[in-house]
């Protein structure tokens, strides 16, 4: 995933989204994309539906594993979480920053048994807006938002955050260079952004400065999931 240097290897650059309610809808795309994808993130829906053998399986076969579990508990529960994770293989872990610096301080410490298991913090999920932060009392923009977040995750000791496209330059400049900026939201040019409110193009989240993309259905419920990567791969250049 990261090389000795700190530099994320190309092959890793690109997460493929497994968001099934079954481990069979699941394994069929594993088994279609092959080589073609080294990194999948695995979700609460998937978790629920297929258990942590499914983790296990991706680790066996040579897979890196983005757990996305949004952890937001007592510092307690998030550090068990986090060591469950360690254990399981995965390579990634998000912590929601929303929980505090104890919380996140704790996902961190937890993580130290794992050498290379990263926790990331969530800050404003892609969905949410200015004015959805508003409903909740905040009095911020996303970006503004985003950037408090990323800060505290940052002095807590997260090897990184989750954030938009949209957000993945001015959160370069914050976190430095050694930081990992995972961005969801990401389609295709011209593609509908689906429930993401703010989306990028791969192009696009990686020249402002993501170490990773996540990809979802853009490749998943692609009638050739094989052909569709390879798009979102050229799109990066790579």
């Amino acid at each position: 995933m990261v090389d000795d240097n700190g530099a994320v290897e190309s092959t890793s650059r690109i997460i493929v989204a497994l968001d099934f309610d079954s481990r069979r809808a699941a394994e069929e795309v594993v088994d279609r994309l092959g080589d073609e994808c080294r990194f999948y993130k695995v979700g609460l829906e998937l978790l629920a539906a297929a258990g942590p053998d499914f983790i296990k399986h991706l680790v066996a076969e040579g897979h890196e594993v983005f757990l996305d579990l949004k952890l937001f508990e007592i510092p307690n529960s998030v550090a068990g979480a986090v060591r469950v994770a360690g254990t399981l293989g995965a390579s990634m872990v998000t912590v929601h920053s929303m929980g505090g610096t104890d919380i996140v301080a704790a996902a961190v410490a937890a993580a130290r048994d794992f050498p290379r298991l990263r926790v990331l913090a969530l800050t404003v999920v892609t969905s949410m807006t200015s004015s959805d932060l508003a409903d909740l009392g905040v009095n911020a923009s996303t970006e503004e938002q985003v950037l408090r977040l990323a800060r505290l995750a940052n002095r807590a000791g997260c090897h990184g955050v989750i954030a938009s496209p949209q957000e993945a330059a001015q959160l370069r400049g914050v976190l430095g260079s050694s930081s990992l900026i995972v961005t969801p939201g990401v389609t295709l040019p011209g593609e509908s952004p689906s429930e993401h409110a703010r989306p990028g193009t791969p192009r696009a989240a990686v020249a402002a400065g993501a170490s990773h993309i996540v990809v979802g259905r853009t490749v998943t419920r692609a009638e050739d999931p094989v052909a569709a990567l390879r798009l979102v791969r050229a799109d990066l250049g790579q």
